[in-house]
C-alpha cells in the first residue's frame, strides 16, 4: 500500500494489506515454508480444515472446532505423526486432492470432512484417503440434532480420532504384509508384530512369529520405544516367559519414551502379574491420561480394575472403549463377562460372554463358573470339554494363576467353580 506517515514516529512505515481470511483463534495461517516431498512419513496423516454448506456462522465455526480438535486428539497416538494446523490450512483448497496433499506434507493420509446443516440436524461427513494413489480408505456419516452436537463435541472428536487411528492402522498392516521382507523398515516389522500378536489362534505360532518382528524392528532400530513394549506383550503370552527379560525390555521403552501410552499399559499389566496392584492400577490410570482416546488402552486397562476389585470401574471403561471403537477385538471385549462374574452377576456374565464373535479357552471357563453358580451343572460341563478340546493342558489351577486377583479368595473360588465343572484340578 505504500508508506504512510503516522503521528509521533520520525521515518515513514511502508504498510500493506493481507489477503485472504484470518480465522479467529489463528494469527498465523501458514508455515514459513512448504517444501514438496514425494518421501511419505510412516504413520502421518494430515486433517484438512472441514468444509461447510452455506453461509451460516454456526457451521463455520463447528467446522473449525471440530478441525482444530481432531489434529489435537490424534496428536496424543505416539505412533502416529499429525501435520500441523498451520501446514494443512496453508495447502487447503475447496477440492483437495489427497495426492497433493501427501506431496507437499509427507503424510501417507489425509482426512477430509464436510459440516452440512439439514433443518435441525448436523450431518458430519468423513473420509480417509492415501496419499500414493488417492485411494479412500474408509468414509463415515455422523448425523446429530445440531444443539447436541455443539454439546458433544469432545465425544464426537474422540470417537472419530479413535476409529481414524484404527482404520488407518488396519489400512498400513495390509500394505506391510505386502511388502518382501528385505525392504521392510523397523515401522513395518512393528505392524508385522502387531498383525501377527493380534490375530491370536489356537496354537501358539502367531505369538511367536509377533515376538520375531518385534525382535527384527528393534534390530532396524535400537531406539524404537513402542518395539520393545510390544515385544514384551506379545512373549508374556508364550510358554516360558521370562519376566525379567519382560522388565528389562518395558523398562527400556519407557526410558526411551516415558510418555508412550502403550508402554506404560504393558508395564501395569507386568505390575499386575508380580502382583503390584497399587503400581498396576498407576501406570495404566497413566497409560489413559496419556491417551483417552485409544479405546483399545481403555479396554485392556479394565482387566486390572476388575482384579484389583474395582468391576464396576472396570465396566465403565469399557462402556467408553466400546464407544469409542464397536470393533475391538474379543479378548478387550470378554472384560466385560469378567468383571459382571466378578460382582456376582452371574446370568449377565454368561450372557455377555455368548455374545462374543468367537469363544476363548477364557470365555469358556468364566461362563462355566458361573454356569455353576447358577446350577445349571451340565452346560458348564459342556463349556470346559470345549476350552480342553482346545487346549489339552488345561488344569484348574494354571488357569487360575493367570487369573490375577488381588483377594486370593476369588481365585480360590473360581478354582473350585472349574473343578466342580469338570476341569482337572
Amino acid at each position: 500500500m505504500g508508506e504512510r506517515a503516522f503521528k509521533n514516529i520520525t521515518e515513514p512505515v511502508h504498510l500493506y494489506r493481507v489477503r485472504g481470511e484470518i480465522g479467529a483463534h489463528r494469527l498465523q495461517s501458514a508455515p514459513t515454508q512448504l517444501v514438496i516431498t514425494t518421501e511419505r512419513r510412516p504413520a502421518s496423516v494430515a486433517v484438512l480444515p472441514f468444509r461447510v454448506s452455506g453461509d451460516d456462522e454456526n457451521q463455520r465455526y463447528l467446522a473449525e472446532g471440530l478441525t482444530e480438535e481432531l489434529i489435537v486428539e490424534l496428536g496424543r497416538f505416539r505412533r502416529l505423526s499429525v501435520s500441523s494446523r498451520s501446514a494443512t490450512f496453508a495447502i487447503a483448497d475447496s477440492h483437495p486432492d489427497p495426492v497433493r496433499v501427501g506431496e507437499a506434507l509427507g503424510v501417507r493420509y489425509v482426512l477430509d470432512g464436510q459440516v452440512r446443516k439439514i433443518g435441525e440436524r448436523v450431518l458430519i461427513s468423513l473420509t480417509l484417503s492415501e496419499t500414493y494413489q488417492g485411494t479412500v480408505v474408509w468414509s463415515d456419516k455422523i448425523q446429530h440434532p445440531f444443539e447436541e452436537i455443539l454439546a458433544l463435541v469432545d465425544g464426537t472428536v474422540a470417537r472419530i480420532a479413535a476409529t481414524v487411528f484404527g482404520r488407518m492402522e488396519e489400512a498400513a498392516m495390509v500394505a506391510a504384509r505386502r511388502k518382501p521382507p528385505e525392504n521392510m523398515t523397523a515401522f513395518d516389522c512393528l505392524l508385522r508384530g502387531l498383525d501377527h500378536h493380534r490375530l491370536g489362534g489356537v496354537t501358539d505360532d502367531n505369538l511367536r512369529q509377533a515376538v520375531d518382528w518385534l525382535s527384527r524392528a528393534i534390530e532396524a532400530d535400537p531406539h524404537y520405544a513402542a518395539a520393545y513394549a510390544w515385544r514384551v506383550c506379545a512373549a508374556s503370552g508364550l510358554p516360558g516367559f521370562d519376566p525379567e527379560q519382560g522388565r528389562r525390555d518395558i523398562c527400556r521403552a519407557l526410558e526411551l519414551d516415558p510418555c508412550d501410552a502403550e508402554a506404560n499399559r504393558i508395564m501395569g499389566a507386568l505390575e499386575l502379574m508380580g502382583g503390584n496392584f497399587d503400581e498396576a492400577l498407576a501406570h495404566s490410570r497413566r497409560a489413559m491420561e496419556l491417551n483417552p482416546t485409544d479405546a483399545y488402552i481403555k479396554a485392556r486397562c479394565a482387566a486390572v480394575f476388575t482384579f484389583v476389585g474395582e468391576a464396576e470401574r472396570s465396566l465403565s471403561l469399557l462402556d467408553e472403549a466400546e464407544m469409542l471403537d464397536p470393533f475391538l477385538p474379543v479378548w478387550c471385549v470378554e472384560e466385560r463377562g469378567v468383571a459382571l462374574y466378578a460382582l456376582g452377576r452371574y446370568a449377565e456374565a454368561v450372557k455377555s460372554l455368548r455374545k462374543l464373535t468367537f469363544q476363548t479357552t477364557r470365555s469358556r471357563l468364566y461362563q462355566a463358573a458361573a454356569l455353576v453358580e447358577l446350577d445349571r451343572s451340565d452346560e458348564a460341563g459342556r463349556m470346559v470339554r470345549e476350552a480342553v478340546g482346545s487346549e489339552a493342558a488345561l488344569t484348574a489351577s494354571n488357569f487360575t494363576s493367570r487369573e490375577y486377583y488381588r483377594d486370593p479368595e476369588k481365585a480360590r473360588e473360581l478354582g473350585r467353580l472349574l473343578r466342580e465343572a469338570g476341569l482337572p484340578p
